[in-house]
């Protein structure tokens, strides 16, 4: 069951999450780039412990999160992960260890910010989703093809995220046609703060952190939270949904097909 190895205890992320404070910005970097920075369970749990510190320390202003390696921000969970699931249960609790995680990254007081090069997908769209601002330039990828590649779905937490940036029709549309935003559709639905050629990213970042820096800290945590308490009323119960999906064969056998790079035959059972 993933009650028994994740969210307790986990192991040290390593290199695999660099934690880094310059001046008054805390950076995060999501650092597997020859896996796309698909996140591992210790990678979760240290962008947990780095809100943490964000909140804590009094020298950092902004946390910033990014993917290293230039092609992905993050391209999802790591699927070798799913492997281990039995049953729906195990969903359940995978969704709530996520949730837990992403809850935390949006709760944090201080403005947060997304920098996005390449893939940013699955559960990498949920967290820069619970960034305040996002920061992309043109080779940036949105989505959560799942309908096309693992056949699980998304939690209740998740989709009210997507929905609060680009609405329910634009976030039906990417759950059931499993489709790709390219960079320029996600700015015109809503879901960028800015959009730059890649050469121009670091610049757009730091007139970002520096408009940022100018504003009232407390008028700063009073619309991050009032927004936040305004988004989780949309939340309903959702275990049921995600333990039929999680236990479901076609789930067993999307896991096996992605990590065998075959094209699963659904069955809708």
């Amino acid at each position: 069951m993933l009650a028994e190895f994740a969210p307790k205890p986990v192991s040290d992320p390593g290199d695999d999450l660099l934690v880094a404070l310059e001046d008054d910005v805390l950076t995060v970097t999501f650092n597997r780039p020859d896996s796309r920075n698909a996140l591992t369970f210790a990678m979760y749990e240290g962008l947990y412990a780095a809100c943490e510190r964000a909140d804590a320390d009094p020298a950092v202003r902004v946390p910033v999160v990014r993917g290293s390696g230039g092609k992905a921000f993050v391209a999802g969970t790591d699927i070798r992960q799913f492997a281990e699931f039995r049953t729906g249960r195990d969903g359940v609790d995978y969704d709530a260890s996520i949730a837990r995680v992403v809850d935390r990254l949006e709760a944090v007081r201080k403005p947060t910010v997304a920098v996005v090069r390449g893939a940013c997908t699955g559960g990498g769209l949920a967290l820069a989703a619970a960034c305040d601002l996002r920061v992309a330039d043109t080779t940036a990828r949105f989505g959560v093809p799942i309908a096309k590649t693992l056949g699980n779905c998304l939690s209740a937490n998740t989709i009210s995220l997507l929905m609060g940036h680009v609405g329910p029709g634009a976030t039906l549309d990417l759950l059931l046609r499993g489709r790709l935003l390219d960079a320029a559709t996600a700015e015109r639905a809503g879901l960028l703060t800015e959009l730059v050629p890649p050469e121009e990213l670091d610049e757009a970042v730091d007139r970002v952190l520096t408009d940022l820096r100018r504003g009232a800290p407390l008028t700063h945590w009073a619309a991050k939270e009032i927004v936040r308490r305004m988004r989780r009323r949309l939340l309903v119960p959702d275990e049921d949904v995600v333990s039929t999906v999680f236990g479901s064969d076609d789930f067993a056998l999307g896991v096996r097909s992605f990590l065998a790079k075959e094209k699963p035959d659904w069955t809708g059972r």
